[in-house]
């Protein structure tokens, strides 16, 4: 952390244009947020919002490794076991626009505590779930919860630090609370289960949300954007049926196949809500997602490269996670501290280095590079082999967290400096959506795939196919994306 106290950035160094179609400036925000945004406060705001991301970014990867001894305590079956990840996933993934949206209607901060009010709860519900249905209620609370606090989260910090030089920084830290969290996950997972019980890994959210709660407790007030009076129905419902749908057909398809009629009918709803979506939001005089934020490229581009990230990476812990207990036969502790290198250098990168990029070369070029590195780095993992010597499996995994972590500091940099603060929280919506998304596909596909019965076929051809879609987005980014060198 330190090391970040050192950084110069320019202020246009990583600014996008300005969204065409939205009243203010990147840099614009009220005078009670700009008085709001000395030191302290400001700092209190980051810990209040990097604290609960790394609790979100947790509880997403956390129960993976914890699935088998979920199963064996509640008797559920594999098949309905599966949705105490996918639950949590389709309620977070659809909820997230409009939980954006949200953030700016009433404010940033009001939103981000009734997320964290109702992800606490939601996780003492889970820790004594009695049977496994509670448990996937309890998982879909908290799910939905979590869709709230992301994007207020983020919204939190684009307000408290107007400055684009002390917000870059800050975004550099909460961009390494939740890549951090999310490697930890595994490995949490796995020492909780194997020293514990399963449900500490929830009953352990308590103290840490009444933390963050209290963190949270001495913020400034949050601004509300222009449009906070008017509600957007149509906007709100279409959204949510749409994602739904898409998340659904996602992981339906991935264990039941794409082409079965529940999967294909979850598909077409979700077109038809897509469709209703766009229709419904051109009308609105005060829409709750402008579509002029889409006319962005910087928004348009993080968003795909949001996308192309998550696929990788969840893809990436999925995939192993099973390959190592059911291929490898490693217990859930030792596939869990397979995953701890992970953690350590995804902390440390987005803590250093990738600030320090970001800085020198510009987010666009900064995106580019972690690209094409995590492409390099999902064709280096096709020579994993179960018999492989344990050092060897950490080794192959260390490019995975390292490239990895260049993109997400860099395009949540990008898409915060091209929006006014009132709308940072439907921004971050909108880019935290699109990860969230090429999370829920990469699993579903990648877990099609394995499910054929040859595992290591399978999760090769996955690994590939991630692999062409970060070149794609690399070459895409690095030739439409907006900004400069900051050297020029």
């Amino acid at each position: 952390m330190t090391a970040l106290t050192t950084l110069r950035l320019r202020a246009t160094s990583t600014a996008a244009p300005a969204v065409p179609g939205l009243a203010g400036a990147p840099g614009a925000t009220s005078a009670t947020a700009s008085s709001s945004a000395s030191a302290a406060p400001a700092k209190r705001v980051l810990a209040a919002a990097a604290f609960g991301f790394f609790l979100v970014g947790l509880d997403a990867m956390v129960v993976n490794v914890a699935l088998p001894s979920i199963n064996r305590s509640l008797s559920g079956g594999l098949a309905g076991s599966q949705w105490v990840i996918d639950g949590y996933t389709l309620a977070f993934a659809a909820l997230m626009l409009s939980a954006g949206a949200l953030a700016d209607r009433i404010g940033a901060k009001a939103a981000y505590g009734l997320g964290l009010i109702g992800f606490t709860l939601a996780s003492a519900a889970c820790g004594l779930a009695p049977s496994l249905a509670l448990l996937i209620v309890a998982r879909l609370v908290q799910g939905a919860a979590a869709s709230v606090m992301l994007p207020a989260s983020l919204a939190l910090v684009r307000q408290a630090f107007p400055d684009p030089v002390a917000r870059n920084k800050a975004i550099a830290l909460w961009t390494a609370a939740g890549s951090s969290a999310a490697a930890a996950g595994p490995v949490a997972g796995g020492l909780i289960t194997a020293a514990v019980d399963w449900r500490w890994i929830f009953f352990l959210n308590l103290p840490a949300g009444a933390l963050a709660l209290a963190l949270l407790a001495g913020t400034p007030r949050s601004q509300r954007a222009a449009s906070a009076s008017h509600f957007d129905a149509a906007g709100l419902v279409t959204s949510v049926v749409a994602l739904a749908g898409l998340t659904y057909g996602f992981i339906e398809g991935g264990s039941k196949g794409f082409g079965t009629a529940p999967v294909l009918a979850s598909f077409a709803a979700a077109a038809v809500a897509a469709a209703g979506f766009l229709a419904a939001e051109s009308r609105q005089a005060r829409p709750m997602v402008p579509l002029a934020l889409f006319r962005s490229r910087a928004m348009s581009l993080t968003a795909a490269a949001g996308f192309a990230v998550n696929a990788a990476f969840y893809g990436v812990i999925f995939t192993l996670s099973l390959y190592f207990q059911q291929v490898g036969h490693k217990s859930a502790t030792v596939t869990g501290l397979l995953f701890a290198p992970i953690t350590a250098v995804v902390t440390i990168v987005n803590l250093t280095v990738a600030a320090r990029m970001v800085a020198r070369i510009g987010a666009r070029l900064s995106m580019t590079i972690g690209l094409f590195g995590t492409a390099g780095a999902m064709l280096a993992l096709l020579a994993v082999r179960p018999d492989q010597p344990l050092w060897l499996l950490v080794l192959l995994l260390v490019p995975v967290a390292f490239a990895g972590s260049f993109v997400v500091p860099a395009l949540t940099i990008m898409v915060m400096g091209s929006v006014p603060a009132d709308r940072a929280g439907t921004a971050a919506g909108i880019v935290n959506t699109s990860r969230q998304v090429g999370g829920a596909l990469s699993v579903a596909v990648i877990g099609a795939l394995v499910a054929g019965g040859d595992f290591t076929g399978g999760m090769r051809v996955g690994l590939i196919g991630l692999a062409a879609l970060m070149v794609l987005t690399a070459v895409a980014v690095q030739l439409l994306a907006p900004g400069k060198k900051t050297a020029e």
